[in-house]
């Protein structure tokens, strides 16, 4: 049963990511998605082993041709094109986020730090990425014009995304470990026999009857 509500889990997270991603404002080569949000969700909610299987997913859905990248795209031509790097970016910042996040999940201060760091491997993945696509193709692109391009428009909006993602996860991810953890069932046992009230009788009450024996 365990397993399989990590599936369950592992399956609802993959959806929304694949329903929210391909949400993007255009505003030059890159644009401004919900991909993100959506991986700093999952890097806080599971850990080092069950985040990274969501990204993959996701990568292996789109390469289907379904469109869950950015603008509702789909196919290996976007995981191979200057904004691929991003998307590769994922899968490392979400290993990392949640990694971070473990250490002291209980603190709610933990959530930002850990999407920071993965929005830094994220940002450095898809600048790189970028700056060397584009340059093959004959675009000069130094470092500045590509932190202009790739990282600078998208700061406030990440931003954003990282109080909102931190909130709403800090929440939700003490329950879903115990969820997901092997003695859910008989946690669950435990709460349902504290929760049985025990009746007991009335101490005045036994000693009217005992008067009345005597």
């Amino acid at each position: 049963m365990k397993t399989t509500r990590n599936l369950v889990v592992i399956a609802l997270l993959t959806a929304l990511l694949c329903a929210l991603a391909p949400i993007s404002i255009p505003i030059g080569p890159v644009s401004i998605t919900l991909a993100t949000l959506v991986v700093y969700i999952i890097g806080a909610l599971l850990d080092y082993k069950k985040a990274p299987i969501c990204i993959f997913l996701y990568i292996l859905i789109g390469i289907m041709g379904l469109p869950v990248f950015s603008n509702w795209r789909g196919g290996v031509e976007v995981l191979v094109g200057p904004t691929g790097g991003f998307i590769y970016g994922y899968f490392l910042g979400v290993i990392v986020q949640a990694l971070i996040t473990s250490i002291k999940k209980d603190k709610i201060w933990i959530y930002p730090v850990g999407m920071l760091a993965s929005t830094v491997i994220i940002y450095t993945f898809g600048l790189v990425w970028f700056m060397i696509a584009m340059n093959l193709k004959g675009a000069d692109y130094t470092l500045a014009k590509a932190l202009m391009v790739c990282v600078v428009p998208f700061l406030g909006f990440d931003a954003a995304k990282i109080v909102s993602a931190s909130l709403i996860t800090c929440k939700l991810r003490k329950p879903l470990d115990d969820l997901l953890s092997d003695n859910y069932r008989s946690n669950r046992r435990k709460k349902k026999t504290s929760a049985v009230p025990v009746f007991q009788e009335p101490e005045n009450q036994v000693e009217v009857i005992n008067n009345n024996n005597d």
